[in-house]
């Protein structure tokens, strides 16, 4: 799914995780009860891959920042 919404919309749209759910929680009102949504857990999250900085400005860009 990730990969054909990242075709279809720009980055900061995708969404970064899923969490399957059977049916939305709702407050009595018929909204979504946002507090009672669960966490979710590490396998929702998008895992990338490491990309090396390319070109000039994004090698000193990442030599701000310590290696993790």
């Amino acid at each position: 799914m990730r990969g054909y919404l990242a075709g279809k919309l720009p980055d900061y749209m995708v969404p970064a995780v899923y969490v399957r759910l059977e049916s939305l929680p709702l407050t009595p009102n018929g909204k979504v009860d946002r507090k009672v949504l669960p966490a979710p857990e590490g396998d929702a999250y998008a895992v990338g891959r490491y990309e090396a900085p390319q070109g000039e400005i994004e090698t000193i860009v990442a030599e701000i920042w310590p290696s993790c």
